[in-house]
C-alpha cells in the first residue's frame, strides 16, 4: 500500500537517564508540552516502541501510553526497534535486523523493505549458532558493535548502523500514522518475543512420583 504523508518535525529529545524511568515518564511529557506551549487536548496521537526489550521497561511504558491514549481517546502508531533498525539502514529488499538479547541469545527480525514500508516476515529469538546458520547471504543489520564484530568473525557481513534514536522512531509512527496505521489502547501489546523468566519456569515439565 502507497500512502501520500507529510513530513514530520521533532520539537525536541529528552533522554530518560538512571532507575527511575517509571517516575520520569509522565512528569517529563507534562513538562516538554508546558515548555512548547501545547495543551494535552493537542495530541493527536502516540506513538510507543513495543519492543523487544526489557519486561520492565516494556510494561512501563505500554502502561503509561495506554492510560494517556484511553484518557485522551487518541489512536496509538506501534514501531517494533527490529523494524526501526531495518528502516534505519536504509536498505530495501529482504533485511533482517539483530539485537542483543543476553545470555548468548540474538534478537532477530526479519523484515521486506520498500521505501518507507517494512513488512514484517518474522521476529524470533535465537542462539549466537542458529543466527550464524540462518544470517548467511542475509543482508544484515545491527547496532551493537560486538554483535557487529562476533558476527563479521564468523563470515556474516553485517552493515553497522546507529541506534534508532527516538525521532526516527517518532517519524516512522508518524508515516502509519498518516497511512491509517494505529491501534487502541485496549489492543496495544508489547513484543517481548522471549518468555518472561516466571513463565519459562512454570512451562517447565515437572516430575511426579507414581
Amino acid at each position: 500500500m502507497h500512502c501520500e504523508t507529510e513530513a514530520s518535525r521533532t520539537l525536541e529529545l529528552v533522554p530518560l537517564e538512571g532507575g527511575t524511568f517509571s517516575a520520569q515518564l509522565v512528569p517529563q511529557i507534562a513538562a516538554l508540552l508546558e515548555k512548547h506551549g501545547i495543551t494535552k487536548h493537542q495530541i493527536g496521537a502516540f506513538a510507543v516502541v513495543s519492543g523487544p526489550g526489557s519486561f520492565t521497561g516494556l510494561r512501563v511504558g505500554l502502561a503509561a501510553i495506554k492510560a494517556l491514549a484511553e484518557i485522551l481517546k487518541k489512536p496509538i502508531a506501534v514501531v517494533s526497534r527490529l523494524e526501526a533498525s531495518v528502516l534505519g539502514s536504509k536498505r530495501e529488499g529482504r533485511v533482517t535486523a539483530v539485537l542483543d538479547a543476553g545470555r548468548g541469545e540474538v534478537y532477530a527480525g526479519t523484515y521486506s523493505v520498500q521505501g518507507e514500508r517494512a513488512n514484517c516476515l518474522g521476529e524470533e529469538i535465537l542462539s549466537t549458532g542458529s543466527l550464524l546458520e540462518r544470517a548467511a547471504g542475509e543482508t544484515v543489520v545491527a547496532a551493537d558493535p560486538k554483535l557487529a564484530d562476533l558476527l563479521n568473525e564468523h563470515g556474516v557481513k553485517v552493515i553497522r548502523i546507529q541506534a534508532p534514536r527516538a525521532d526516527a522512531i517518532a517519524s516512522i509512527a508518524f508515516h502509519k500514522l498518516q497511512c491509517g496505521e494505529a491501534v487502541t489502547p485496549e489492543a496495544l501489546d508489547a513484543t517481548y518475543i522471549r518468555r518472561s523468566d516466571a513463565e519459562t519456569k512454570f512451562a517447565r515439565p515437572t516430575l511426579r512420583d507414581d
